[in-house]
């Protein structure tokens, strides 16, 4: 059986593009590597963030929304996301960077058995700093060599992501059993798996936790996208999520990867996402993110889309 290699991307909801493309690019020193629209609503940006390429597992995604209101926290949601840093050191320059820049932030603390530091995106979006401490991660992951940030304190790409759910059970059964994530640890209201025993950029961590659901607004999680390496692995794994149980959504291509969806028995929606053909696909490495981008069946509707999208940069 294939197995899941890891994450792909995730994707979270930002009502001002223009704040958004400050903060990830010149706070957290990554790299627009695709400024597009939504397929399924051309009228708001999709913005993707990344490495030199946008390489799977590096990419945060956000939606623009200006009608969006405020989050309202709770459970059945994505509550966190981690991002690796090379060292202990990157994270004490990142508590200080983050003070400097008036960024919310916590102390130095642990984090899924790593140091770690919490912080929170300009709208509020939670995350935290993790120390990768040498551990492997993807060689295809590329650094760019023009963030602001000093290349040996850079982000590296995604590590644990954090999904709190009324029953843990269900989700466990469903990480462990369809996708063949293994189990590293586990307690009363906590469990952690990971898609490539002993590293963290596969790592997701359960948080069972009862109450009101989530209610979406700026600064949360809309899904979690999964690695899987190409059109045929994700038609297998369609017909394994329609035999496990779950309704799937149709496979569709969205031009820089092919992608397919469905909830799990708490209503976390996970997308399943192939590694290419990338985001070179309509532009060179150079000029990755530059541009507005747009797949070839909204190319027609470019001057009707530009003009109703607010310049961001």
């Amino acid at each position: 059986m294939n197995k899941i290699a890891g994450h792909h991307h995730i994707s979270m909801i930002t009502k001002k593009g223009q704040q958004n493309n400050q903060f990830y690019q010149n706070i957290l020193g990554l790299r627009r590597v695709k400024k597009t629209v939504n397929q399924d609503d051309p009228s708001m940006y999709h913005l993707f963030y990344g490495d030199l390429t946008g390489s799977a597992g590096t990419e945060l995604s956000f939606f623009e929304i200006p009608m969006v209101g405020t989050t309202k926290r709770g459970t059945n949601a994505i509550t966190r996301i981690g991002l690796l840093v090379p060292s202990y050191d990157s994270l004490l320059y990142w508590k200080n960077r983050f003070e400097l820049l008036d960024v919310k932030h916590g102390e130095i603390t642990t984090y899924a058995g790593r140091d770690a530091l919490y912080f929170e995106d300009c709208e509020g979006l939670r995350m935290v700093l993790l120390n990768n401490n040498g551990d492997e991660v993807p060689d295809y992951w590329q650094p760019w060599a023009d963030s602001i940030v000093l290349e040996e304190h850079r982000i590296l790409g995604m590590g644990a992501v954090e999904i709190t759910v009324q029953s843990l059970e269900s989700i466990a059964n469903t990480l462990e059993n369809l996708f063949g994530y293994e189990l590293i640890l586990r307690n009363e209201d906590e469990a952690i798996f990971q898609s490539v025993k002993g590293q963290a950029f596969g790592e997701i961590v359960i948080v069972e936790k009862d109450g009101p659901n989530e209610k979406p607004g700026k600064g949360s999680i809309h899904h979690l996208a999964i690695r899987v390496k190409n059109g045929e692995e994700l038609r297998e794994w369609q017909q394994r999520i329609k035999d496990f149980g779950f309704n799937v959504m149709k496979i569709t291509d969205r031009y820089y990867f092919e992608s397919l969806y469905f909830r799990e028995e708490n209503g976390i929606l996970f997308e399943l996402a192939t590694d290419g053909p990338g985001f070179t696909v309509d532009s060179t490495i150079e000029s990755l993110g530059k541009k507005l981008d747009l797949p070839p069946f909204l190319e027609g509707k470019r001057a009707e889309i530009e003009a109703k999208l607010e310049p961001i940069d």
